[in-house]
């Protein structure tokens, strides 16, 4: 199975799903100081208020995968493109608090729909070789929607439009929302599902289409056709059969929260003005770490196949401890007496742990949790991963407030103990996957003498 313009052209639309999950992660960061004094908020309502999404969006990863496998991977895509733009538009009008949650959790509920579809549609579509840096393309989005996000705060700042500051920044999202969703009845359905529903002359035409030769594709289904009846579709997620993968996912899901990543995206301005910049100041480093972000997402999308998922791991891993440690010290060190020097401290720890987190645990979660489940259980795994991802976000975020206005060292520190168990979980536990095809993949993980430091 080769690249063809047509898989590209999937792959590309796919995964403007994840530029809007970017996007509408990071846009709080720009309002959450503005609706903190507006509805006069304290630590514990205004960390609800960034959660509320959160919330949302662990629902939405928690259930995707019934319509995903029900509907069809495209069609739920399509059902998340909807929900965007609802959100967006409804946040940008929202007349009370209460309004602005409901259309904040309705986007959560997208931005955790498409956290599982976008990966595992791509993922099913793609050719081994060409798998990992296909899926990252998700992440790319994810972290060019993040740039957007910061990019566009700040240029609605230089606007002074006051109270309606706010609004403008939530309601931007509604134009990429409106694209996405026009631009997905371009897409197929996943051949795979389709195998799955019995429908594999329809597969077989859809391999063609996205550049499979007619009689490998006649093949490719029939091994899938095969894959499908060595197992029960009835077998539920949570048995002893796929206990190691259930496990292999919460642990990248949790360890990805747990370095603190997303409370740093919510509240990048916060932090660097607490670290002593002005308004202006906070929002331009917050661009920064943006694209920061965005170039080491496609460092890592190019090597990701060459070198391998557990490689990335091991690297990001070490960055996160250094530069989570040096962030904690400077706390620690500065209080909330900042000076210069202090502060870029702070944004050069911020911009090393971004690099870190987009060369590392960015490219490689979507790609590995994608890859790791059989086709008859894909969607419950992932939307499992997903779950536990948001979870962990939504707790690690709701709580930074809190946290932070006692000492920024203790949740620095946190974060950094934390990634010093992740390292030690690549390092021993964290099996390779790259170019392994996924029903190879499948078959090698689930036999007993697989060994996970050695390559799946």
């Amino acid at each position: 199975m080769k690249l063809n313009r047509y898989l590209l052209l999937c792959v590309i639309v796919t995964s403007l799903g994840g530029l809007l999950f970017g996007f509408d992660t990071a846009v709080i960061s720009g309002t959450e100081k503005a609706l903190q004094r507006l509805f006069h908020l304290s630590g514990f309502w205004h960390g609800f208020t960034v959660a509320s999404a959160l919330i949302g969006t662990v629902i939405g990863s928690l259930v995707a995968s019934y319509p995903a496998d029900r509907w069809g991977r495209r069609l739920t895509l399509i059902v998340i493109a909807i929900l965007y733009f609802v959100s967006a538009v409804g946040s940008a009008l929202a007349w009370d608090w209460y309004s602005l949650v409901f259309f904040r959790f309705i986007g959560g509920l997208a931005v955790g729909g498409a956290s599982v579809v976008a990966p595992m549609y791509i993922a099913e579509i793609s050719p081994p070789q060409w798998r990992g840096r296909l899926v990252a393309i998700v992440q790319f989005n994810i972290v060019f929607g993040i740039l957007l996000a910061f990019f566009s705060n700040f240029c609605v700042t230089l606007f002074n439009l006051g109270d309606l500051e706010w609004r403008w920044m939530l309601g931007v999202e509604a134009f990429p929302a409106a694209v996405f969703w026009l631009l997905l009845y371009l897409t197929p359905q996943s051949p795979r599902w389709l195998v799955v529903c019995g429908r594999d002359q329809e597969a077989v035409d859809v391999f063609v289409k996205l550049g499979v030769p007619p009689q490998e594709a006649q093949e490719l289904v029939s091994e899938i056709r095969s894959g499908l009846e060595r197992t029960n579709g009835n077998e539920p997620l949570f048995c002893p059969r796929y206990m190691r993968l259930v496990l292999l996912a919460l642990a990248i899901a949790a360890f990805n929260q747990l370095s603190g990543i997303n409370a740093i995206l919510y509240y990048a301005p916060r932090i660097f003005q607490m670290a002593g910049a002005g308004k202006y100041t906070a929002f331009l480093q917050s661009v920064a770490v943006g694209g920061t972000n965005l170039i080491f997402t496609m460092l890592a999308m190019s090597v990701i196949d060459r070198f391998g998922r557990k490689f990335l791991m091991l690297v990001g891993s070490i960055g996160y401890i250094l530069s989570l440690s040096a962030v904690a010290t400077a706390f620690y060190i500065y209080g909330a007496q900042f000076d210069t020097f202090g502060n870029i401290v702070v944004l050069v720890s911020l911009i090393v742990f971004i690099a870190s987190h987009a060369f590392g645990q960015g490219a490689v979660i979507w790609v590995f949790i994608s890859e790791i489940f059989p086709n008859t259980v894909r969607a419950k795994g992932q939307a499992l991963g997903s779950f536990t991802h948001w979870f962990m976000c939504a707790v690690i975020s709701w709580t930074f407030p809190v946290i932070a206005e006692q000492s920024g060292g203790h949740a620095f520190a946190f974060y950094a103990a934390m990634m010093v168990l992740q390292l030690l979980w690549v390092i021993f536990i964290m099996p390779e996957t790259k170019g392994i095809p996924l029903e190879e993949i499948e078959q090698r993980l689930l036999t007993k003498r697989s060994r996970s430091s050695q390559p799946v």
